[in-house]
């Protein structure tokens, strides 16, 4: 049962900082691109090292090599079709209608921390290690996320209070996923050993396809130097993770 209150704690702690948006409002331009593209660096390392020093290791231990390698697999092909339906999100002023993009950002938030509880409550109910490593990566990777999501409601034609409000409560969803991801791990190991490996490669997928891309375009050397050291601050964390009991 300790696991259960494990994990609504770390998803109400993931969904509250969907209001980090408060925070960077008060940044200007130059300083809120600087700490960004700081918070990507440093998830996409943990993500990463979440990947192939935690969950990929412990899914082996769970089901032999051709189920994960495919089960990493489907996880890679599932996150790129979410990505593919929910991308009208990033359309154009010009293209679309402005509150429809930013409904369709809000709906796409939700289906993703939903998964995010689901992949959660998995880990904790495997241990509280493998939960709190898969819980520091969502965390990582939600900051720079929710600020981009705070953002596009602004863009949306929300007022302030109503993005914030609107993003919090889309994010609650992650606890949601956790409730449910807690009684069918209950129910079926078939299922946190399928979900981990699953969890794998959507940290993959999210830190290749999302995350990296963008501090490739990086391309002074001060800031790109920064940029390294945080992608590998990510890694080292999740290495040092490996000791906590």
């Amino acid at each position: 049962m300790a696991s259960f209150f494990w994990i609504i704690g770390s998803t109400i702690v993931i969904s509250a900082i969907s209001l980090v948006g408060i925070f960077f409002l008060s940044l200007n331009a130059k300083h809120l691109e600087k700490y960004l593209l700081s918070f990507v660096a440093l998830a996409s390392g943990a993500l990463l090292g979440g990947a192939f020093l935690h969950l990929l290791p412990e899914a082996v231990e769970k089901l032999n090599a051709d189920s994960v390698f495919l089960w990493t697999l489907i996880s890679l092909l599932a996150f790129f079709v979410i990505e593919k339906i929910f991308q009208w999100r990033h359309c154009h002023k010009e293209h679309c209608e402005i509150h429809t993009f930013g409904y369709m950002t809000l709906f796409g938030d939700g289906v993703h921390n939903f998964i995010d509880g689901l992949i959660i409550a998995a880990a904790f109910v495997e241990s509280t290690s493998l939960g709190l490593v898969v819980s520091l990566g969502v965390i990582l990777h939600e900051i720079p996320q929710e600020i981009g999501d705070f953002s596009t409601l602004l863009l949306a034609g929300f007022n302030k209070k109503k993005a914030l409000l609107m993003n919090f409560l889309v994010a609650l969803t992650a606890v949601g996923g956790g409730i449910v991801g807690f009684f069918l791990a209950s129910y079926s190991d078939q299922f946190i050993n399928i979900l981990i490996p699953f969890a794998a490669g959507g940290f993959i997928y999210i830190a290749a396809s999302d995350l990296i891309p963008e501090i490739r375009k990086e391309t002074k050397t001060k800031e790109s130097i920064r940029t390294l050291a945080f992608f590998l601050l990510g890694i080292v964390l999740m290495y040092l993770m490996k000791f906590v009991e």
